[in-house]
């Protein structure tokens, strides 16, 4: 049993019932072990300073919510399909009336006045306008202020307290362990690390740079195009993208001309949904601007047929852009009005006032959900705290409910985290840190994470395919937060079994009880992309992910035609025996970082390849043949 790495977190935080008024003892609630990269402590703060402090309110049912969608994603079980509508989720989830007098009465007990403490109208959060001073009574924390290394200040501490009765009411408390990501003049949205909720940070794809005279060569083995894959008759939204990310139409044009020449200019664009201010910048240009986009967009709409267009949800705005909780705000209404789900420190708050900025309040259910949502952004697991880590993943599950498939790339560093750096025993994170650092949102147990494969060079694309090694390492592993899910449990203790890492126990995660991915893979290598009007060579999990939606979507384009309907959560389906032959087992290559060379690609499910690579034919048979 490790002891260096962060503890396993269950979703599973239950609400117990309003306990007797006397304040009980105090218990840890959030610790975090070091400060996140760039960030240091400059001192203590002023005892007399004001701060907002924020109380998240615990959901109700949230320790069920697994039983409730596996109910509903399980082959053979007679609920399968019959997904929840967003009003059924609101009111499953709520917060309850006892959790917020709960957290109330204590608060009072301990000498607020009752004025001072406010419930927000969303019913999520209570607010409490504090002293450093009383705060660290409260909380018994030490606050400290921290400085970035380009400048930005921020307050925090090290770990904060609750009483034991008040816990399972809150999910966390802000400002306190959390700190903000949200700095300006980034240079490179890419690889920035600072940029802690935020999407893009290293998990984009990488280039070898562009190609010359592509016109004139042929498909070949080496390169991968959309003229490779199937036609998807899209009915779902395909692609999310954050800004500054953005797509160029000449971009779009020039590869419509090469490799979609059935479609005209016009219609190689897609639809766009414009997520608190999202905008499709064309000020700043270049791959790191552009590479994300662009291949999402190029190889997502070419794989779709010339009958409707892709919808592109593009969110946040030019001086801010958004997170990962602010576009679940935009699809669910009760993430946002009811949950509380997101924390000011981490996630973008709107209106922003500055100049070019998004002046009106954040889109908070205005966005119909897709059927498949794929996204190529992450960021490292730890580099969040367990707490708001389950509560966005919880939020993917309600997702799941819906009957939505939620996709990520796993990433593109093999055991190591984005940006290619690994945890060491205090928990920093540096490039030579010897621990594996597993990504997330690839570790919630409620989306579907995809790694990536390569066909190997000088062979063909009928030829046995190996994990990604040009360029980029198929990230997997096993989470440091999440416990493992009912679905994999067979699948990871036959690899644990058969083909046990030789890694010491200090290193990874061994103990076979925690989250394992990805879950499948497709290519991930040598994929023809047009950037700011070159043609370049890409790689990375960013494409095999989109890949796998187009593939999800036809399959859902069939139910939906057959009057079925779409396949939702797809991981209890896809590890169970009904599906053993819907995958192409990847066998061959590995996933290096941390100073080793990671785990290896064997038969089954293992944490490089997952299943492996989609076997459209059968998972058409078998998804038509299911209710």
């Amino acid at each position: 049993m490790r002891s260096l790495l962060l503890p396993l977190v269950s979703l599973a935080l239950a609400v117990v019932s309003l306990a007797d008024p006397v304040i009980s003892p105090y218990v840890l609630h959030e610790k975090r072990s070091s400060a996140p990269q760039g960030w240091s402590r400059a001192g203590k703060h002023n005892s007399a300073a004001i701060i907002p402090l924020r109380f998240a309110i615990a959901q109700s049912n949230i320790e069920n919510i697994g039983e409730y969608l596996y109910d509903i994603s399980s082959p053979g079980s007679s609920n399968y399909g019959n997904h929840w509508t967003a009003g059924e989720i609101a009111a499953k989830f709520a917060p309850s009336h006892d959790s917020v007098d709960a957290v109330r009465s204590w608060l009072m007990q301990s000498g607020l006045e009752p004025e001072r403490i406010k419930l927000t109208r969303t019913k999520g959060w209570i607010e409490v306008k504090a002293t450093i001073e009383e705060a660290e009574a409260l909380l018994q924390a030490d606050y400290h202020v921290y400085k970035h290394e380009t400048g930005k200040e921020h307050i925090a501490c090290e770990s904060y307290h609750l009483p034991a009765h008040i816990t399972p009411h809150v999910d966390f408390v802000t400002p306190t362990v959390h700190f903000d990501a949200k700095l300006s003049k980034r240079s490179d949205p890419v690889s920035d690390p600072t940029r802690v909720g935020l999407p893009g940070s290293g998990n984009g794809p990488k280039t070898t740079g562009t190609v010359d005279d592509l016109l004139g060569r042929s498909v070949n083995s080496k390169t991968a195009t959309s003229k490779l894959l199937p036609p998807v008759s899209v009915l779902c939204t395909f692609a999310v993208e954050y800004t500054p990310q953005a797509y160029l139409q000449s971009d779009m044009d020039i590869f419509a001309e090469k490799y979609a020449s059935i479609l005209n200019s016009t219609q190689f664009a897609p639809d766009i949904i414009s997520i608190d201010g999202g905008i499709i910048q064309t000020t700043n240009k270049g791959y790191a601007y552009n590479g994300e986009s662009s291949l999402d967009l190029q190889y997502g709409m070419t794989l779709v047929t010339s009958k409707q267009n892709v919808t592109l949800y593009q969110a946040g705005d030019i001086n801010i852009g958004a997170s990962f909780n602010n576009f679940l705000d935009a699809i669910d209404g009760s993430y946002c009005t009811f949950e509380g789900g997101d924390d000011p420190s981490e996630d973008s708050t709107y209106p922003d006032t500055q100049p070019g900025g998004y002046d009106k309040p954040e889109e908070c259910g205005t966005v119909k959900p897709a059927n498949v949502i794929t996204t190529s952004y992450g960021h490292n697991e730890a580099e969040i705290t367990p707490f708001y880590a389950a509560r966005q993943c919880a939020e993917y599950a309600k997702l799941g409910l819906m009957g939505v498939t939620v996709l990520y790339s796993s990433g593109d560093n093999g055991v190591a985290g984005n940006v290619d750096v690994c945890l060491n025993p205090n928990g920093t994170q540096t490039a030579d840190g010897k621990i594996f650092n597993p990504t997330f949102p690839g570790t919630c147990p409620y989306i579907t994470s995809v790694g990536a494969t390569q066909i190997n060079p000088n062979s063909s694309v009928l030829e046995p395919e190996s994990a990604c090694e040009q360029v980029i390492y198929s990230s997997g592993g096993f989470s440091n937060y999440f416990a493992i899910p009912d679905y994999q449990k067979d699948a990871v203790a036959s690899y644990l079994k058969n083909y046990p890492p030789s890694y010491p126990d200090s290193i990874w995660n061994s103990t076979g009880t925690s989250r394992a991915f990805p879950d499948l893979s497709a290519n991930g290598a040598n994929y023809v992309v047009t950037i700011d009007g070159n043609f370049s060579l890409v790689y990375g999990t960013s494409a095999s992910s989109p890949v796998v939606g187009a593939i999800l979507t036809m399959v859902n384009d069939a139910r939906l035609a057959a009057n079925k309907k779409p396949i939702g959560f797809i991981n209890p389906t896809i590890y169970s025996s009904n599906f053993s032959d819907a995958f192409n087992d990847i066998t061959n290559g590995s996933n290096p970082g941390c100073g080793t060379l990671g785990f290896n690609s064997t038969p089954g499910w293992d944490p490089v390849t997952g299943l492996g690579t989609p076997r459209f034919p059968k998972l058409l048979e078998y998804w038509l043949q299911m209710p």
